[in-house]
């Protein structure tokens, strides 16, 4: 690699994971190109809304090239309680950027009541444990007047988080804040390593009938959160004879993506993304890749209509 590259990509690192000498103002959550399949990672009301136990895993791998890119890793386990309104999950992500490695596990609760013989209107609550380490040595420092020396292990930030999920068999509108506590991280003769802000979440999305055979499935995601830039994802799938998903999403000045999912059985749903960068940083990498793998265990009682994508 380039010494040029190697600088603008400290640079950046330098920006992403430690701002300013005083602090970074928003720290920004991971975000996922495919968050239509797992919305209880955003928004605890989602919890048990599929009727089954599910078991979720997904990996990204963003800006592939970069030195220091993020890689972050998510699993999810959720189930309604049988013969109540409530859904209980726990979820464990992982999230490394640069110098930056941070731990998230959460317990989700969610609680249903019927709108009218189609919709449900859920209320989720989150409970959520940081675990933040911090390696300076990883870092090469460009400016002398920078240097955040101090290392953290497995720094403990509590927080707590709600939301709430309106949907049926084809469709939903969910609003969340995963994270509502603002919450510090590290600090260094006064200079903050991470500073935790309330993001806000809005998603939706819904299942058009084509044909027998072609179901079209729209879905946004919106985040907002002070002092980052507003960001849009906006989603197209096909579902193809209820086996195949194909589709493209964009994300506002950010980039452009393929998806694709395999309904394997019953149980077992696949789904691969990949992302084309489109802002001035798509000269230093190869684009984002995504996976996902969703595992259900039908209960005799009520099986997931293969209409929902979500």
């Amino acid at each position: 690699m380039k010494i040029e590259n190697k600088i603008k990509i400290a640079a950046l690192m330098a920006v992403l994971s430690l701002g300013s000498v005083s602090e970074v103002q928003a720290q920004q959550d991971p975000q996922f190109t495919q968050y239509m399949y797992n919305p209880s990672n955003i928004n605890p009301a989602y919890t048990g809304s599929r009727g089954n136990l599910s078991v979720f895993g997904q990996y990204r791998a963003q800006w592939v090239g970069l030195d220091g890119a993020p890689k972050t890793a998510n699993i999810s386990v959720e189930t309604p309680i049988e013969g109540s309104r409530v859904g209980l999950g726990i979820n464990f992500m992982n999230d490394r950027i640069g110098a930056i490695d941070e731990n998230r596990i959460a317990l989700n609760f969610s609680y249903t009541i019927d709108v009218n013989d189609d919709w449900k209107l859920a209320f989720g609550l989150k409970g959520t444990v940081n675990l933040l380490s911090f390696d300076p040595t990883k870092l090469d420092w460009y400016d002398p007047d920078v240097n955040y020396n101090q290392k953290v292990n497995n720094k403990f930030t509590p927080n707590i988080g709600a939301g709430m999920f309106l949907y049926s068999e084809k469709g939903y509108l969910g609003f969340s804040v995963p994270m509502m506590l603002s919450t510090d991280s590290g600090e260094d003769d006064g200079a903050k390593l991470m500073k935790q802000k309330m993001h806000y979440y809005l998603t939706g999305g819904y299942v058009f009938e084509l044909s027998p055979s072609v179901k079209f499935k729209p879905a946004f995601l919106a985040k907002a959160v002070d002092g980052a830039p507003f960001q849009l994802d906006l989603t197209a799938n096909f579902l193809l004879v209820d086996k195949f998903t194909v589709g493209a999403a964009y994300r506002v000045d950010a980039g452009v993506s393929g998806l694709a999912g395999f309904q394997v059985n019953d149980n077992l749903f696949i789904g691969y993304s990949y992302d084309a960068d489109t802002s001035k940083l798509n000269k230093y990498n190869d684009g984002s890749h995504e996976v996902f793998l969703r595992f259900d265990l039908f209960n005799r009682y009520r099986k997931v209509s293969t209409t929902r994508f979500f």
